[in-house]
């Protein structure tokens, strides 16, 4: 088996020296969307849910979020988040007490089952929301969290 990596590996290192040679093959940065950009910029939830068009968002059942009711490290939150709405399309994760409230944006697909589980940054105990879009509305759940310091309540 060390001979066939061996083989695989100089094999590709022989294709691929030539084109980063010549500069055909060369390395950039990854950008996110530049939509949307304003809304990742907002200081204030309400600011940041008027630019992603979800100011009159209402709230839905169908909406979940699971995230402890105590995060003893605010830097990585973990969450879940679930929309068992027909035609969601986008999720949206908001702190209402982070210097820029807007944490994360996902798009999906029209045939996708959208949940997805991350860990988000949080400066101090605050509601989180989740927005979710389908068929051109908008619907929203909250969760609180709390935030303590090396797991002594703040």
């Amino acid at each position: 088996m060390r001979r066939r990596a061996f083989l695989q590996a100089f094999g590709s290192a022989t294709v691929l020296a030539p084109l980063i040679g010549t500069g055909l093959l060369q390395p950039r940065g990854a950008l996110a969307a530049e939509g949307g950009r304003a809304a990742f910029e907002a200081r204030a939830a309400l600011e940041a849910l008027r630019l992603i068009g979800a100011g009159g968002a209402e709230q839905n059942a169908a909406l979940t979020i699971k995230a402890p009711e105590i995060a003893e490290n605010g830097a990585a939150v973990p969450i879940e988040v679930i929309s068992a709405i027909p035609g969601t399309t986008r999720l949206a994760v908001l702190v209402d007490k982070n210097p820029f409230p807007l944490v994360a944006q996902f798009n999906f697909g029209p045939e996708v089952m959208p949940r997805l589980q991350t860990r988000i940054k949080m400066a101090e105990s605050s509601r989180l929301r989740l927005v979710a879009s389908a068929g051109g509305r908008f619907y929203t759940v909250f969760r609180d969290v709390k935030v303590t310091v090396g797991g002594c309540g703040a």
